[in-house]
């Protein structure tokens, strides 16, 4: 599996980044899922803005964008754009660590890749379930 990070004009970086990357190929074999290629791409949101305007029609900020880029039966190819600038102040919304925000980012990414949804109420209940299950298995 290829994992990789990019930070585009960000002072954000990873620690600890060969655990994460271990914790997101556990992430998928729990999930059931083959993961070919998995990447996150750390920008702005300005940038982010710009990605949810042109390719989901939204005119709003968000903290992740998740693209799939493989067909439904082969394995996972994803790409995650991730806007710093979200990540840094939901952490301080939420008071947790960056670093705990951005994880729980990532895995809310893998996760779409893996095929949960939050659209609905009963779908941002099992997503935010299973998120904080794989958090807990991080920082354990």
């Amino acid at each position: 599996m290829i994992i990789k990070f990019f930070f585009m004009n960000s002072s954000l970086r990873l620690t600890y980044r060969k655990k994460l990357k271990n914790h997101l190929i556990a992430l998928f074999e729990r999930e059931g899922k083959e993961c070919f290629s998995f990447t996150g791409v750390f920008c702005s949101d300005k940038y982010l803005l710009s990605i949810n305007k042109e390719f989901l029609g939204h005119n709003d900020y968000t903290d992740i964008i998740t693209f799939s880029l493989a067909d439904s039966a082969d394995p996972i190819v994803g790409e995650l754009y991730i806007s710093a600038d979200r990540v840094r102040e939901n952490a301080r919304q939420l008071g947790v660590s960056i670093n705990e925000e951005v994880c729980r980012v990532i895995f809310h990414g893998a996760l779409h890749l893996c095929g949960y949804e939050d659209k609905t109420s009963e779908d941002k209940a099992s997503m935010t379930l299973a998120e904080e299950k794989y958090l807990a298995m991080y920082f354990a």
